[in-house]
């Protein structure tokens, strides 16, 4: 038995991973990930990248970030320490929930994690300092290939849950989504 289990959301493909610890006296032990398991929500390939983000400050967002084909990938988002409000965006053409934010609370305590397919763009704000992200890929980072949106975009009326304390200088170049914007492949 894995103690691994999925819920769909309302954005088609999109997976919130929930996990059942065993605890003893020590503590407790999870899984994290199971390819064979994956393979039912959408995981098609090997983990090709495992990275590891910190974030200090209290209310920064990290995002909205993406990779186009044919470098476009699958990743899984789990929070290590703290809590994060995590943000995927649908930007495949022709999807019925094009252009649809998801948003939900991961943090150490719940063990949840979101399991975000090709074609959407993903981002967080911290809820606490010191958060601590770790995010396994089915594909390698191609910078040639990122793609970025504008956190703050109307359009996609991502209801940040607190004041934005801090973003990249590369982050607050994004442009907001344009009118004949119709999607990636």
């Amino acid at each position: 038995m894995t103690g691994i289990s999925a819920s769909p959301t309302d954005v088609e493909g999109l997976w919130v991973i929930e996990r059942a610890p065993i605890k003893d006296s020590r503590g407790s032990f999870c899984r994290v990930f199971e390819p064979s398991v994956f393979e039912e929500w959408g995981w098609d390939g090997p983990v090709r990248q495992v990275n590891h983000s910190c974030t200090a400050q209290r209310g920064a967002v990290r995002g909205l970030h993406f990779q186009l084909p044919p470098h476009d990938e699958t990743k899984l988002v789990t929070c290590l320490a703290g809590e994060v409000y995590d943000v995927a965006v649908d930007l495949r053409r022709g999807s019925p929930t094009f252009l649809s934010a998801f948003g939900t609370h991961l943090s150490a305590d719940n063990r949840k994690s979101l399991l975000i397919p090709r074609g959407f763009a993903h981002g967080f704000q911290a809820l606490t300092d010191d958060v601590e992200l770790l995010y396994l890929h089915d594909r390698d980072y191609a910078p040639t290939h990122e793609g970025g949106l504008l956190a703050t975009d109307p359009r996609l009326g991502i209801d940040w849950p607190i004041p934005i304390s801090q973003m990249s200088e590369r982050d607050l170049t994004h442009k907001p989504i344009e009118d004949d914007f119709e999607g990636i492949d």
